[in-house]
């Protein structure tokens, strides 16, 4: 349904279901504004890394302006491919502060799983179920569960 009309005919669709979940394109465009007007709740994906957290920018305008429209919006923010014990992980958070989103306390490492499982084609829960990044994949499902549940 990639298309900019996709917040009008969305409704249809996910009425059926008690979860729908979009992955949105990565950069600001109609199709960025339709997913934003057909959601209830924002996750923005945010690499530790200035160029990421520069473009987080354009995200969040377009979060504020569909507030005017719709109120009960929410947004947040996740921190991916974070790498462990650097200075520029331990600080993303910190950068993304003035932008008045809440950051979400699960985030989700770079790890080696994560290409192993896309090589295969499966979920990281088919290839390493054990792992550490099957844990934090789960601890951030989680919180966006606990997120959406309170709206």
């Amino acid at each position: 349904m990639a298309k900019p009309t996709l917040h009008k005919d969305l409704p249809a669709i996910a009425g059926k279901y008690d979860v729908t979940i979009i992955d949105g394109a990565p950069r600001v465009n109609e199709l960025g504004r339709a997913v934003i007007m057909a959601s209830d709740l924002i996750v923005i994906p945010v690499q530790p890394s200035p160029y990421d957290v520069w473009a987080a920018e354009e995200t969040c305008t377009l979060v504020k302006e569909a507030q005017q429209f719709k109120e009960k919006l929410e947004a947040v923010f996740t921190i991916n491919r974070k790498i462990a014990n650097t200075v520029i992980g331990r600080e993303v958070t910190n950068a993304l502060a003035d932008f008045e989103l809440p950051v979400l306390d699960a985030t989700v490492s770079q790890r080696v799983a994560f290409a192993e499982s896309a090589a295969t084609g499966q979920s990281i829960f088919e290839v390493a179920a054990n792992s550490d990044a099957a844990t934090e994949v789960s601890e951030l499902a989680s919180a966006i569960w606990q997120r959406q549940e309170g709206m």
